[in-house]
Parts: structure tokens; sequence; C-alpha cells
């Protein structure tokens, strides 16, 4: 059923996704049989081989034409792009099926025996177009074995609609403000509204990637399956080491379970340390897109988080939490303004215009217009990116008592029903629904 929802979107691509699936679970079981008899360098080459095989996948259908776009600037060949489609959900899948043979290899997991049981990890329809990256030592044991109740469905049905909510009520409306101020042209915005329209975008893809894995998570629970989390609130961070185990939660523990620390991580001397973060951050670029500003953005973090290490978390813990915090999301939207443009001429043109090193005017008739059609929803994302509403209901059901404990919930769910009702109404209402990690 997975491989039919993946067909209704990609009716060819599901064969990839089939080679994939059939590759490593023959590698998989071709890794444990060597083991078992002994023979590790067989069993690594078995390891090496299915990264191999998917990478070769992954970087000829997401990065083919960004690597023959740099061999005609490079060598001014006239070589012509290819320009395939990126296949839905393939940077996700992809370093799933590679966890899977390294986990076999380091004895973390066992080799699936059933094909249609590895298959179903695979394609596992609620997180297979965007994740959040599902290694197959969490839910090996819940392939065979789930535990469904009523509760933990109603726990899924609520965590969807939260989810729902987020992408349809929030981040799309968002989205109108970030596309509008990105796609005007350069000339045409004010220093304020180049302000709103980074704020609006940072706020739009946290609202759009965690509802997406809200929704995930709970269609998972819905038939039984525990997907970890994958966003805590990263917004409230006090360090960019701290904002990023807190955002992408999944990607950010994949890189470092499966590259920072077998490069020696944190356990080699200053010099690999920060060899091991640069490789890291590179490849987090790279895996976000095919375009040198995901690679500088990826690079930039790398040298903050490096810094930090180095001195800048030691002077951070003297200034006040307020200041931290301030720090954290300065950094985090001015380096979203290279993650949304799509080339770095762009980016350093809006730059200059956020800093009043243009021509263009403080204010503009179109900034009035984004506040008083959309002042309302920027206020509610920046509130409900913080755990305010989380905080608020653990303290009001520590302090009532059983009766008024079953009305609140009451209220909760109607509450949810409303959002799906509205999202309903918006998406039947909208032809604007725009889907930020499609690309990634």
């Amino acid at each position: 059923m997975s491989l039919l929802f993946y067909a209704w979107g990609e009716p060819v691509y599901v064969l990839l996704m089939i080679f994939s699936t059939i590759v490593d679970y023959t590698h998989g079981m071709k890794v444990e049989e060597n083991l078992n008899k002994g023979n590790r360098k067989k069993a690594f080459r078995y390891v090496i081989s299915s990264a191999i095989i998917n990478l070769s996948l992954l970087g000829f259908f997401k990065y083919a034409d960004f690597i023959v776009s740099n061999v005609n600037i490079v060598f001014n060949t006239n070589i012509p792009l290819l320009h395939l489609p990126l296949p839905i959900g393939i940077s996700f899948y992809t370093f799933q099926t590679m966890s899977y043979t390294i986990d076999i290899y380091r004895g973390d997991a066992k080799a699936q025996k059933s094909i249609i049981d590895f298959g179903t990890y695979v394609a596992l329809f609620p997180q297979l177009v965007a994740g959040p990256i599902v290694r197959y030592q969490t839910v090996a044991d819940q392939i065979n074995q789930r535990i469904h109740s009523e509760e933990k469905f109603a726990d899924g049905v609520n965590r969807f609609c939260i989810g729902l909510g987020k992408k349809v009520i929030l981040s799309n409306q968002l989205a109108v403000v970030a596309d509008g101020v990105f796609n005007a042209a350069i000339g045409n915005i004010s220093v304020l509204e180049s302000w709103l329209g980074i704020i609006c975008y940072t706020l739009q893809i946290y609202f759009d990637f965690s509802g997406y894995s809200d929704m995930a998570i709970g269609l998972g629970k819905m038939f039984g399956f525990d997907f970890l989390e994958n966003f805590n609130y990263p917004y409230i961070s006090k360090s960019i080491s701290e904002f990023w185990r807190r955002w992408h939660i999944s990607l950010g523990s994949w890189f470092r379970d499966y590259v920072y620390i077998p490069l020696g991580g944190s356990r080699v001397s200053k010099l690999k340390i920060y060899r091991n973060i640069f490789i890291v951050w590179f490849l987090t670029g790279m895996w976000h897109g095919a375009e040198w500003t995901f690679v500088i953005w990826g690079l930039l973090y790398g040298l903050i988080i490096a810094m930090e290490r180095a001195f800048l978390n030691e002077w951070l813990e003297k200034r006040s939490n307020a200041f931290r915090h301030i720090y954290v999301l300065s950094t985090v939207t001015l380096l979203f303004v290279i993650f949304r443009s799509l080339t770095i001429g762009d980016a350093l043109d809006f730059y200059k215009v956020m800093f009043g090193l243009s021509n263009n005017p403080i204010v503009s008739n179109q900034l009035y217009i984004y506040i008083i059609d959309y002042w309302y929803v920027i206020i509610a994302a920046m509130i409900l990116s913080t755990p305010v509403v989380k905080i608020a209901k653990e303290y009001i059901n520590s302090k009532i008592d059983v009766n008024e404990s079953k009305s609140l919930q009451i209220l909760y769910g109607l509450s949810l029903s409303m959002c799906v009702l509205v999202s309903t109404i918006m998406l039947c209402s909208s032809t604007y629904n725009p889907f930020l990690y499609f690309r990634f």
C-alpha cells in the first residue's frame, strides 16, 4: 500500500525505490552472512557497495546538473543539462537504507529476512515524502509487533491535526509574505519589508517541516509505530549548537552517528575535530540542495559551531539568557537569507537592502499591506514556536480535578476539530500550497 501511495505521485520513480529496497535487502543479508562466518573484511565490502550504489543514485538524480553546470563554467564547455525531476523523498529513503546495512555491520541491528517487511520499512508512507529519517533499529521490532490501542490512535489523530494546522494555517500564510518579498524585484522592496520577509520565512520553514514531521509521527501512531521526535522548539535555543540539537533532529543525529563519530568525533586532536565539523556541515549543506547557496549556508554553520566550541560558548555562558536567545535568532534568521536565495549574488543584494546599504526606501506601501493582512498570523506563529502552550497545558492539568480535566479534554478535541475544519477550507479554497521540503 505504501508503494501504491508513492506511485500515485511518482509512477516511474517507484521502480527506483523498489530497486533501492532490493539492493539493500540483499546487501544486508550478505553483511550478516559474512559476519557470522567471521569474515568482517568481506562484510565491509558489502557495506561499501551498498553506500556506493545508494550515493550514486542520489548523486545522479540530485547533483548531476549541478556538477555539469559547474564543469561548463570552469572549463567553458557546453554540456547539455539533464533536467531530471528529483524523485520524491530520495534524500530520506537513501539515508535510511544506507544506515540499515551499516547498523547490521556494527551489530546494532539484525538483517531482515522478509523482503516485504524490509520494503515496508523503506516505503513506510507516513514519513516517506518529507521525513523524519527513521532508522531501521528504531522500528525493527515494531514492523511485526506493534502496540495498538484507542488511546494511541487518538494521540496519533491529535498529533496529525496539530501538524496539519501548522502547515496549512500558519506556514502557508507566512509563505505568502515570504515569497512575495523574495520574488519581488530587489529594487522594489523596502528595508523593513526585507526584514519582515525573512522573519516570515524563518517561521514558515519551521512550521512547514515540523508540521510534516508531526503529521508523520501522528500517522505512525495510528498504525502502531513510534517515530522519534524531529523538532524540539529550536527557536528557544541559547547557542547554535543547541539549535541544531533541536532542529531536524533525525538528520543531525544521522550525520553524527554515521559521519562525525566514524571520523573520530571529539576523541581526536583539535585540528581534526574542526575538520570533522566542517565535513559534516559541508555534507549537511549539500544534502539540502544542489546549489552553492546550500554549501555556503552549511559551511557558515560549521564555522559558527567551530567558533562556539573553541571560545564562543564560554563567552556566551557569561551573558544573559535574553542576549543568547537574540544571538541565536539573529544568526539563524540571517543565514536563512542564503538558504532562501537562488544565488549568492541574490543573497548579497538582499543583505544590502536589509542593512540599508542600497537606495531602497525604509518603508513601502506593500509593507503596510502585509502587516494589515497577516499581523495576527505572524504574532501567532512567534508565540507557537515556543513551548508556551505546552507549559500552560501542563500547568492547568496539574491544578484541576478529574471532572474539569474531562471538560478540558472535550474543549481540546473541539479545538483540534476546528483546526482540521479550517485547514480543509483553506486547502479547498486556495491553490497556493508550497511544499518546501519537496526539493530536499
